[in-house]
């Protein structure tokens, strides 16, 4: 509301056309002037010329606010100004004395309140100066009246001044608050993680922050303004539902789930839409809807439901390996006996051969059944995962089944990384991974396998490893894993592969969630990568503290 340099252009503006008004004046319509009258109006246009014109280049030259002791000499100058006018155009009488009201309104702007009742008192003492000691000598009552006149309006003008900068202070602090709030909000939209799309009645986009923008695949800066529903129906048809709902029904969405289909991936989203009226009326308005990307928390839910599924099946072949194994012992001893005894036939022999073949096939399932159900960290020594991870990836590289020019890549880490744990139940873990890998690759395929340190803000959303965690990738250029199977492949005993028991990959996860890690999963069209996290051990004293 009250812009100081502003003030002080309209000061010079009145100041240099008062001076040159007088100069004037007293130049064309004065002729029968006095020199000395003549001689005062030149000096006051050319002391207000100079002035005015370092004042001005002050301004421009100095980097810091204008202080008070500038405005200070403005006042006095324009005060001597006016009190050479009066002088020069009949003192008590002249018409232009009441330009020190404006001088003194001129000042109150600019200084404090105090500051406009000082400019006022010397305006007065400089008036009483000139009237009474160079004109009358004395006063009368219409000039005590006149001076009354001129401390009245210097009072009010003081006070209507300070009562505006207080004013223009407050809304000055208002505005600043308002544009403060507002970069808040926007540096809080514009790197929130989740997306925040508002459309209008007539389905224009009126906001987009750049995480929808990335989301949804367009620009959320060129797009403002434009109807943007078809292109948010393209990729995600649910959404765009919600949002027509939310503007023709009223209806608010909370907790929803879709998906966003773009030409590179596919990924689950949780909304939530709301409804803005402004004014009252369809014109006005408007559905927000503030969605983000929910796969990672979707990952860790299929890993909760994984680790009790797998712990309920341990369970259950925990007792039935127990139970069928002893049975099983006796029945191949006795059909061992038999096929030797010196009566049985040679068919006899034969099929007891057979059954103790075949027994022996379902002993060593039953083992692997025990082995799964029996997998637990039963030490916590510090182990060097990089050296465990280089010894069982070298022996899944001499397996039978990398006989097809499959190369087994390993990469080190940069420095020796630690974790608390079982060696040889991780060396386990790993080598099923990787041989996983080789037998999922083609011909002349290659397997990588890489271990790396991430800090605590590099972990995936939602997985709370409280010093960082180790990530091991196994990584395969082989086809892929069908969507159709692959919330499918850490079941117990289901498998793909000729004579596979189907517990490979169930035996990894129990030995990884074993160490308070996960096992993560991706795929698609070409590839799969399997990624372990193991927690990075806490520093001595952690725990205590």
């Amino acid at each position: 509301m009250l812009d100081q340099r502003r003030v002080l252009r309209w000061i010079y503006i009145g100041r240099l056309s008062l001076a040159s008004a007088i100069f004037v004046a007293a130049v064309l319509a004065w002729q029968a002037a006095e020199a000395r009258v003549t001689l005062i109006a030149s000096l006051a246009v050319v002391a207000a010329i100079t002035v005015t014109a370092i004042s001005r280049w002050y301004e421009s030259q100095t980097r810091r606010p204008t202080g008070r002791a500038f405005f200070y000499l403005q006042a006095v100058f324009d005060v001597a100004l006016v009190t050479a006018v009066v002088h020069v155009t009949g003192g008590q009488l002249s018409q232009f004395a009441a330009l020190y009201i404006l001088v003194t309104a001129g000042a109150s702007l600019l200084l404090p309140a105090g500051g406009g009742l000082l400019i006022a008192a010397l305006g007065i003492s400089c008036y009483i100066a000139d009237v009474i000691i160079s004109r009358t000598g004395a006063m009368d009552v219409g000039m005590m009246l006149q001076l009354a006149v001129f401390a009245g309006a210097a009072l009010g003008v003081a006070y209507l001044s300070a009562r505006l900068k207080e004013a223009g202070t407050d809304r000055e602090e208002l505005e600043a608050q308002l544009a403060l709030a507002r970069l808040q909000a926007e540096d809080i939209l514009r790197n929130i993680r989740s997306g925040i799309v508002t459309i209008g009645a007539q389905r224009r986009l009126l906001f987009a922050n750049p995480a929808a923008g990335a989301l949804l695949g367009f620009d959320h800066e060129t797009a403002a303004g434009r109807p943007v529903s078809d292109a948010i129906a393209t990729v995600c048809p649910a959404l765009a539902e919600a949002l027509d709902h939310a503007l023709a029904d009223g209806e608010r969405v909370t907790r929803g789930e879709a998906v966003i289909t773009q030409a590179s991936r596919s990924f689950p989203i949780g909304f939530t839409t709301t409804i803005l009226d402004a004014d009252g009326d369809d014109a006005s308005l408007s559905a927000t809807a503030i969605f983000q990307d929910i796969t990672d928390n979707k990952r860790l839910e299929e890993l909760r439901l994984r680790a009790e599924r797998l712990e309920g099946v341990a369970e259950l072949s925990a007792s039935l390996a127990h139970e069928i194994k002893n049975p099983l012992a006796s029945i191949r001893s006795a059909v061992e006996q038999l096929a030797r005894a010196p009566r049985a036939t040679d068919d006899e022999r034969t099929l007891g051969t057979l059954i103790v073949r075949e027994s022996d096939r379902l002993a060593r399932l039953l083992t692997e059944f025990l082995d799964f159900a029996r997998v637990r960290k039963t030490r916590g020594d510090m182990v060097d995962i990089g050296e465990v991870a280089r010894t069982a990836t070298g022996l899944a590289a001499s397996h039978p089944d990398c006989t097809r020019g499959i190369a087994v890549v390993y990469q080190p880490p940069r420095e020796p990384v630690y974790v608390e744990g079982d060696e040889d139940l991780l060396h386990r873990a790993i080598f099923n991974i990787t041989l996983n890998a080789i037998q999922a690759s083609p011909d002349n395929g290659r397997v990588g396998v890489e271990i790396r340190s991430l800090s605590r803000d590099k972990v995936p959303p939602g997985v709370t490893f409280r010093d960082g965690a180790v990530a091991l990738r196994v990584t395969d250029v082989g086809p892929g894993i069908p969507a159709a199977i692959k919330d499918r492949v850490f079941d117990p005993f289901f498998t793909t592969k000729p004579g596979g028991t189907g517990l490979g990959l169930p035996i990894v996860h129990r030995a990884i969630e074993a160490h308070r890690g996960c096992v993560l999963l991706d795929t698609g069209k070409r590839g799969t990568r399997f990624t372990v996290l193991l927690p990075l051990p806490q520093p001595a004293g952690a725990e205590a503290a």
